[in-house]
């Protein structure tokens, strides 16, 4: 990362100062020699702005400082600083670089800051969330557990194997909501790097569809897939993570949904996914904040008493954007909701 900054540093400091020698040169051919000093000023401005720090600014002044006087300048190609006007041109032009680094140094300190407290509200949110959603499954799973010990012998068969279900349900869930929670830990802290293969969508979507059903088989998913073969750089494990995480979302928190749909088509170098339902919606309040990971046991749309407090959504929101896709969700006008996201195609690979 040092490397690659310095040199985007140092590519930017080049061209602008070949531009402005470049301009310079136009302007004296022109016979207008007066504006070749605020050209200089001005590329020490855009040096300043565009690159990190102060150094690269306070060289270029130094350096556009002596191109004036040595190319600029009559007598031409000596250096002379003894003229006022030279000398003035050098304050200005260092005066300008200072002030603007200073500027620029502070608007990213501030963003760097403004970045940091809002990962800082998500996990607090996500706590919260954590706290509040494990209680419940937790709780029924230690008094199932110590139902089943204390009063087995008072219990048929049939109750038994139903205690034992409930545990098992509570206990996959909580898997698959830690699960959740180890990916987005580690792709926000850095610890996993996303490591892109090229992947067909059918392959995707067959392996998402046998674990979904695994999990929900009484639920239909309506298919809409794109003729062509379509392959999309990703990693195929965090995607189908994404696509199951708002499967999951809709089976659990769209109360009255009949119909559910996964549709995917390309759209240029995008691939869209769309997940819809034609259930009760998303309320506006909650829908601001969908992917922070907050407040999403106060939606009370869900038909199940496990809320899942948008931790997988929040989830999918830090693997798209790993990927350098977006996200996005909205109710539909016809009723229900829809949730979105792109993935960029293989580069070199035509729609056939």
């Amino acid at each position: 990362m040092k490397r690659q900054k310095l040199l985007k540093n140092c590519l930017i400091t080049a061209a602008v100062f070949v531009l402005a020698i470049l301009l310079s040169i136009f302007f004296q051919g022109l016979d207008v020699p007066e504006h070749i000093t605020t050209i200089f000023v001005f590329a020490v401005f855009l040096i300043s702005l565009l690159t990190d720090g102060y150094a690269y600014g306070i060289l270029s002044a130094m350096a556009g400082t002596l191109a004036v006087n040595y190319l600029f300048t009559y007598p031409y190609f000596t250096l002379n600083f003894i003229r006022p006007v030279n000398l003035i041109s050098a304050i200005i032009m260092i005066t300008v670089a200072v002030l603007t680094g200073t500027l620029t140094t502070k608007i990213k300190r501030h963003e760097s800051v403004k970045a940091e407290g809002e990962k800082e509200r998500m996990r607090a949110n996500l706590l919260r969330a954590v706290s509040h959603d494990l209680r419940t499954p937790l709780t029924t799973i230690y008094g199932a557990s110590s139902t089943l010990r204390e009063n087995r012998k008072n219990l048929s068969e049939e109750q038994q194997d139903a205690i034992l279900q409930s545990i098992q349900e509570d206990s996959e869930w909580l898997m698959r909501m830690v699960e959740n929670l180890l990916s987005i830990t580690r792709i926000d802290s850095g610890k996993i790097k996303i490591i892109k293969s090229p992947t067909v969508l059918d392959e995707l979507i067959d392996s998402a569809m046998t674990k979904f059903k695994s999990r929900y088989p009484g639920q239909e998913v309506s298919l809409d897939l794109p003729d062509d073969i379509v392959v999309i750089p990703m990693d195929t494990i965090l995607i189908e993570q994404v696509v199951l995480n708002i499967l999951e979302n809709a089976v659990l928190h769209a109360k009255g949904m009949t119909v559910l749909s996964l549709r995917v088509f390309v759209l240029g170098r995008q691939v869209i996914f769309e997940i819809a339902d034609d259930g009760c919606g998303i309320r506006e309040e909650r829908l601001r904040n969908i992917f922070s990971g907050g407040s999403g046991h106060e939606t009370g749309s869900g038909d199940s008493q496990r809320r899942n407090a948008g931790i997988g959504l929040s989830v999918c929101a830090t693997i798209i954007k790993a990927h350098g896709g977006s996200i996005s969700a909205e109710n539909r006008k016809s009723g229900g909701a829809v949730f979105r996201f792109t993935l960029n195609k293989e580069e070199g690979v035509d729609d056939q």
